[in-house]
């Protein structure tokens, strides 16, 4: 079977050892994926500027695989303080509304970097 790894290109993938997504057959997995941009964090301390971002950095990412988002079937959302969960799915809905993957939102206490807000994974199928 067939294993493509794909990259953003990130110096921290061969430091740590992972790919921003990995297709093995038909299946695609987003690593988890935070505001991280060219130039410092995208949307400090804006929980839905950063999931909208978020969101670009996986279709990306699973375009680069041959997918779209309408291939996604999971995703995984990470926020550090569950009372924005509003905005962060506010977001999750522009692109999802009509795909509705299954989803889980969950808090945890902290992130890599404390400007990020939001991480969120995915799954597709195609």
């Amino acid at each position: 079977m067939q294993h493509q790894l794909i990259s953003s290109g990130s110096p921290w993938e061969a430091t740590v050892g992972y790919s921003r997504a990995v297709r093995v057959g038909n299946v695609i997995e987003v690593s988890g994926t935070v505001a991280a941009g060219d130039n410092g964090v995208v949307g400090k301390d804006d929980p839905y500027q950063q999931a909208q971002f978020i969101l670009q950095k996986i279709e990306k990412a699973l375009k680069d695989a041959g997918a779209t988002l309408e291939n996604v079937v999971r995703t995984r959302i990470y926020v550090t303080n569950i009372s924005q969960w509003q905005a962060v799915g506010k977001a999750h809905g522009e692109v999802f509304s009509t795909i509705r993957p299954a989803t889980t939102v969950l808090e945890i206490s902290k992130l890599v970097n404390d400007d990020y807000l939001v991480e969120i994974e995915a799954t597709a199928i195609v």
